[in-house]
């Protein structure tokens, strides 16, 4: 299952890494002749003639599509192969099923109306159009309007952002097809603090007479013994870092 914050890293790399086009009903075909004959036939807004002109004279690097199929082409592996016939997207695989906008929201969980507490990677909708938050008061959406194509554009409900387009949503919720567990990381600067204020907790401790001098005088002082007792207890990994680093000195 794709990770919220992938998901949301491929979506911003196409609104800002690629050339594309809104396209009703395509999931990240490149504009060759064969996809533009394709796509200009097979729906009625795509044989509007404007919609016509557009698809025929975009370049073959342009990859199309519409809002719905930007987050479904993604979710299906699309990885902007202009030699793939949907630049190497499989249609319908991984488990997410062909849906409309409408019947993504109605598949997401948790949906709601109130955006204080909306996280990267939960589905943004209004009625017949969707598109994906990816943090800072941003959403990456494929709309026909200002840039025609996969645009970044500031969430409305969350106040105008300098430099983009604002879109007022009505309602997100969390796609059921992604993982938004956080992963616990530690910067290096973060681990450091820890260790220097350990090894000073450490030094602080008294040692008990039958560690002074042996070499489990660490071990001794993680446990905090002071009754002359051998220490049982396992020791936790920063625990054991702490005694490697006080070895070293």
């Amino acid at each position: 299952m794709m990770t919220a914050q992938e998901l949301v890293g491929r979506c911003v790399d196409v609104a800002k890494n690629y050339r594309t086009l809104y396209v009703m009903g395509c999931f990240g075909a490149p504009m060759t002749a064969a996809n533009k004959k394709r796509y200009t036939q097979n729906h009625e807004y795509n044989r509007a003639a404007a919609r016509t002109k557009m698809i025929n004279a975009a370049t073959v690097d342009t990859f199309g599509f519409d809002c719905v199929n930007l987050i479904k082409g993604i979710l299906w592996g699309w990885e902007g192969d202009p030699a793939a016939n949907y630049g190497g997207a499989r249609y319908n695989t991984g488990g997410v099923p062909d849906v409309s906008a409408d019947g993504m929201i109605r598949l997401c969980k948790g949906v709601t109306d109130n955006f204080r507490d909306i996280v990267p990677g939960a589905a943004v909708w209004l009625p017949g159009h969707i598109g994906l938050y990816v943090g800072d008061g941003l959403a990456v959406e494929c709309t026909p309007k200002w840039a025609n194509g996969v645009q970044i554009t500031a969430v409305g409900n969350l106040g105008k952002k300098a430099g983009y387009n604002t879109r007022t949503w009505k309602k997100w919720g969390l796609l059921p097809y992604v993982s938004y567990k956080e992963e616990e990381s530690v910067t290096y600067e973060q681990w450091k603090e820890f260790m220097d204020r350990y090894r000073k907790e450490l030094g602080e401790r008294e040692v008990p007479v039958w560690a002074q001098n042996t070499g489990e005088w660490d071990a001794a002082r993680v446990a905090g013994i002071s009754d002359g007792k051998r220490p049982q207890d396992l020791v936790t990994r920063a625990e054991c870092a702490a005694m490697v680093l006080r070895s070293k000195k």
